[in-house]
């Protein structure tokens, strides 16, 4: 047992105690990895996402990315103020359900709850998939695996992840300071070329070059563009949703982080547009011969493809792979603060031995794996469901703050409320741009699914409130007519087991009852054992022997007589309650388990379900040792 523990604690870590608290606290240096992996990995996804819709367009289409992309910039710095002013106001984490529901009543609260649990789990899977295509383009030897994988990667992270919040960032540090120094040393070296060659730079290694336009531009493409593009902006809520995980001052940490995560997503994205249109660099077709991603590409032409082409791609293909991480940073958050509204089950408040909320990590593995599963670990397959959680979320949280900042009141709310009031707006709107665009791709699945959880979730409040209503007691303890219960044994025949069960029966009552199923010719024998070794012994004490009673049963049934007839004593005594005390073995080893018949658990499962608030079920355990 002991050599089982180390080995748990080698994987996973000791177990820390509640007032190990703080030093699972984090800063800005490792929030970046934790909170800000989903925004900062959707740099090498979302302008190829823009692009290979430009795709028909050709060169020409190029051309589109850099306003396209500003214009995404404009939405994101929207966002960011917003949830500046969500931080301040909500210290203590103010994730959308949490604003949605303080300031526009619970069935808003739930639609933001809803979306941001499928964002979460489309963000896991989306940055495993998109990981492994990397990884598959770069070694396409490893295609027929791509499922096998994914669900690897999504193994080791739920590994790393279970060993707590500050171990995480620890681990992830590496590899997103890597991705980060890489990609900004290409853009600044690719822009000060553009700059010095008068916007004409001369790539290193040239890009595939562009086919000639066989589509004309139009709204609905610019808008299907646009759609396609703001997956860049997934995960900009992580910080708001966990502020709650940062180290004093929390505020201001958390804060910080965001700034911090919000930047570089801008400088990256900004980067990746004005180079792509100066180098002439556009998506190429992912399932066609020769794909090169654009990120590839961008690479090759300002560094080439030497050591830090290398480099860098391994950086990317795992920061992809990782970006996942930030719905392990967040889901169990949001899930837990669900629970502690009654709308999801109470294990999801529970906190674990390394001080996480566990279950919502099973949850979120659990639902990962059935999306990659499902969609056979294909990224293009994910991206079309991909952002309309976000973006839900996003409005129903600006609007709630609009509605928190109106409640409060005083000096400078009214300026707050106008920024908030800009970012539901411009979120919104773009909402129903992505929804529309995406619809007829795989948009319609989530709009469907959003309302279904909804559902759910109010029949779990539903339950938890007829069981309050139940349970609550307001009245006190009734130390009135306290009868004796009437004790039954079930008793197979005479053990240490049932010895042990009829002495407690007694301890508990006058009237004990011990019951044996069997065929006639065993009556005779268990009649003689019970006159030997319990009616004889306790004839010669103060106490009133046990009664024997032996139910006949000639096809063998055990339970189902065993049963009725406690039924049968419960209808009969209407003013007692019945205590049926269950013998049953404890064996040394798990797999002991299956050497024995499973008929004290089925006998305590049917009184359970058949019977009713008096009859009493008690397990009387006899533990083997080394058997």
């Amino acid at each position: 047992m002991v050599d089982r523990l180390s080995l748990f604690s080698a994987l996973l870590g000791k177990p820390l105690a509640t007032s190990e608290e703080r030093a699972e606290h984090v800063g800005p240096v490792a929030g970046i990895p934790i909170f800000g992996l989903d925004a900062l990995s959707s740099a090498a996804y979302g302008p190829e996402a823009a692009l290979t819709l430009l795709i028909p367009l050709g060169l020409m289409g190029v051309r589109y990315i850099v306003p396209i992309s500003f214009a995404i910039l404009a939405l994101l710095t929207i966002v960011f103020f917003s949830y500046r002013q969500t931080i301040d106001a909500y210290p203590h984490g103010g994730g959308s359900f949490t604003v949605a529901s303080e300031n526009l009543g619970d069935g808003a609260g739930l639609f933001a709850a809803a979306a941001l649990m499928i964002d979460y789990v489309l963000t896991a899977a989306v940055g495993i998939s998109a990981g492994v295509g990397a990884l598959v383009s770069a070694v396409p030897s490893l295609q027929p695996h791509i499922l096998a994988l994914c669900l690897g990667i999504l193994a080791l992270l739920t590994l790393v992840n279970m060993r707590g919040v500050r171990d995480t960032g620890a681990t992830f540090m590496l590899p997103t300071y890597l991705f980060l120094v890489s990609l900004l040393a290409v853009i600044g070296v690719g822009l000060f070329r553009a700059v010095a060659t008068g916007g004409h730079p001369v790539p290193v290694v040239a890009p595939p070059v562009l086919p000639a336009s066989v589509s004309m531009l139009s709204y609905w493409i610019l808008l299907k563009v646009f759609a396609s593009g703001c997956t860049a902006m997934t995960g900009v809520e992580a910080v708001s949703n966990g502020v709650n995980a940062f180290r004093e001052p929390t505020q201001k940490n958390a804060k910080r982080t965001l700034t911090i995560i919000i930047l570089l997503l801008m400088v990256l994205l900004a980067g990746i547009a004005l180079l792509c249109r100066a180098y002439g660099i556009g998506a190429t077709d992912p399932s066609g011969a020769g794909y090169q991603s654009v990120l590839s590409q961008l690479i090759g032409a300002v560094m080439g493809r030497g050591w830090f082409y290398y480099i860098s791609i391994g950086s990317i293909l795992a920061v992809l792979a990782l970006s996942a991480n930030t719905a392990y940073a967040d889901f169990p958050r949001l899930t837990r603060a669900i629970a502690q509204s009654d709308y999801l089950p109470h294990v999801f408040k529970i906190r674990g031995r390394r001080l996480l909320y566990s279950h919502g990590i099973y949850a979120l593995v659990g639902f990962t794996a059935l999306l990659l599963i499902a969609f056979h670990g294909v990224t293009d397959r994910l991206i079309p469901l991909y952002a309309i959680g976000a973006f839900l979320a996003f409005t129903l949280s600006q609007a709630g703050m609009v509605i928190h900042w109106k409640k409060q009141g005083g000096k400078g709310t009214g300026f707050k409320m106008f920024v908030n009031g800009i970012g539901a707006v411009a979120t919104g709107i773009t909402l129903l741009v992505v929804l529309v665009a995406k619809f007829t791709e795989g948009a319609w699945m989530i709009a469907v699914l959003i309302p279904v959880l909804v559902l759910l979730m109010n029949s779990v409040k539903r339950h938890y409130a007829g069981v309050q209503a139940q349970i609550t007691c307001e009245v006190p303890l009734n130390a009135a007519n306290l009868v004796q219960p009437f004790v039954i044994v079930p008793m197979d025949g005479w053990t240490r087991i049932t010895s042990k069960a009829l002495r407690f029966g007694m301890k508990l009552s006058d009237q004990v009852q011990a019951v044996h199923v069997g065929e006639e010719e065993n009556q005779c024998q268990i009649r003689a054992v019970w006159q030997q070794y319990v009616a004889d012994p306790v004839s010669h004490t103060d106490r009133v022997a046990p009664e024997l009673v032996v139910l006949d049963s000639p096809y063998r049934f055990v339970i189902s007589p065993l049963v009725e007839y406690i039924l049968k004593v419960e209808r009969e005594h209407p003013d007692r309650q019945i205590a049926v005390l269950v013998p049953e073995l404890v064996v040394h080893f798990w797999w002991q388990t299956l050497l024995h018949n499973q008929r004290a658990q089925l006998l305590k499962l049917l009184l359970l379900m058949r019977g009713n608030g008096r009859i009493i079920v008690i397990n009387i355990p006899w533990y083997l040792t080394g058997a």
